[in-house]
């Protein structure tokens, strides 16, 4: 008997050492893709994905600003160069062929190009790389849960509230953007995401990795992301999807692949997916 306490209470030891160093692994983490006041701009873009989006916006930008100086030149043109006092005999012509020509041309070559350009990037959202790490995410009034079918665990994530952030390693401003639970991924794995929903539409969104997907119910939905730097990054359901659309908001957790292998052996103890659920997701999908 005092053999079996002894196995237990040491079971329970080994569990807590490993989740009080995966808490420490998650503390040391610096918060990065996060909302701020005022904010005009993106979030620091934290893979690949955002990156190309960051760059076709500033492309764009400037085509945009190009468009808008000429329109605006030809108009302060039209203006004052041939306005009744500065041109008291208008000219007669009906057209200019080459004109129309280019004002015709020209457009379709600046949509060629961005085409050429914007494509590509949403093709690379939607074609998912060989993956190393595979999540399904689906959307619940009002929060989301998590599943990583090859280890086997899976976790509900609920909005904390403000006298329980403390307690969970959060600043009183992430208020709304915190969870309970947090996705947990390894820095520069290829992580494979499929999105689902079980009752109405939601939507799985991290600014900082340029990914949107919307999670349709009785739909499996597939994206991916492979995180380049250790932080802490939010989202929200960005799909309205109720009353308490607004607290549902999503954290992941990117860490180094030795933290992240601590991290889930405390979870594979504390989030193992009980065998009768497990047999039911499994026909379920």
């Amino acid at each position: 008997m005092r053999l079996a306490k002894f196995a237990i209470g040491a079971g329970t030891a080994f569990t807590g050492a490993w989740v009080s160093t995966a808490l420490l692994a998650q503390d040391a983490l610096e918060t990065i893709g996060k909302p701020v006041p005022g904010g005009m701009g993106f979030q620091p873009a934290a893979t690949e994905l955002k990156e190309d989006i960051a760059f076709l916006d500033g492309f764009l930008l400037v085509i945009i600003t190009a468009i808008v100086l000429l329109v605006t030149g030809l108009l302060a043109v039209c203006i004052f160069r041939f306005n009744a006092k500065a041109n008291p005999t208008p000219a007669t012509f009906t057209h200019h062929s080459a004109l129309e020509i280019a004002w015709t041309v020209v457009p379709i070559l600046i949509l060629i190009v961005i085409g050429s350009l914007s494509l590509p990037i949403l093709f690379k959202q939607l074609e998912v790389p060989d993956s190393d790490l595979t999540i399904k995410v689906t959307g619940n009034q009002w929060y989301w849960s998590y599943e990583y079918p090859d280890e086997e665990i899976s976790f509900d994530s609920v909005l904390l509230q403000r006298d329980e952030l403390a307690e969970h390693g959060y600043a009183p401003d992430e208020y709304l953007l915190a969870t309970d639970t947090a996705v947990v991924v390894p820095v520069g794995a290829v992580v494979r995401l499929q999105i689902t929903g079980a009752d109405v539409i939601h939507s799985w969104t991290i600014p900082s990795f340029g990914v949107k997907l919307d999670a349709i119910p009785g739909r499996l939905q597939e994206t991916w992301f492979r995180v380049d730097r250790p932080g802490v990054f939010f989202g929200q359901c960005s799909e309205l999807c109720g009353k308490d659309h607004a607290y549902m908001p999503i954290v992941v957790k990117a860490m180094e692949p030795e933290a992240y292998a601590t991290w889930l052996e405390g979870a594979k103890q504390e989030f193992a997916m009980n065998p009768a659920a497990r047999t039911i997701r499994l026909a379920s999908n």
